[in-house]
């Protein structure tokens, strides 16, 4: 039984978990939310994930499985991660190279950040790395990507 208030409850205590929150609406916001049941449906063991916007930190959507995980409160410090590699690579390559991807490796947990082709969002994945391997969790963020920011086609 699916009651509102009690919901409203749940969020004055934490996040929501196994449960995909979406934090925007508008035409873009359903491609946001199968991004993110992608991810769900593909990666069933999960940690966390959120669609972000890169120039504001806010997330667009977020899961996560535990209440002690805050995919909204990282995605903020990720989107400056972000923000200061390019920087940084503004500054050391003439040539503008481009952040595709970003990984943090924890001692139990891997973390990827993956740039939507035109650089304005990015997907954020932490999964637990006794359960699923790095190759696995890339690919499935590129069928992710592709329902985010389908490519274009000429």
């Amino acid at each position: 039984m699916k009651i509102p208030f009690i919901k409203q409850l749940q969020r004055l205590t934490g996040s929501l978990t196994h449960e995909v929150v979406l934090e925007t609406t508008g035409p873009g916001s359903s491609r946001i939310e199968q991004a993110i049941r992608h991810l769900l449906s593909e990666l069933p063991d999960l940690l966390m994930a959120a669609v972000v916007d890169v120039a504001t930190g806010k997330p667009l959507a977020t899961y996560t499985s535990e209440r002690e995980l805050r995919p909204g409160l990282v995605a903020g410090f990720n989107a400056e991660v972000v923000r200061q590699v390019r920087a940084a690579l503004a500054t050391q390559d003439p040539n503008q190279e481009t952040v595709q991807e970003m990984l943090f490796t924890l001692s139990s947990q891997v973390h990827v950040i993956r740039l939507s082709p035109s650089g304005r969002s990015f997907i954020y994945l932490a999964v637990d790395s006794r359960d699923t391997n790095l190759g696995i969790a890339r690919e499935v963020m590129r069928g992710g990507m592709a329902l985010l920011e389908p490519p274009i086609s000429e």
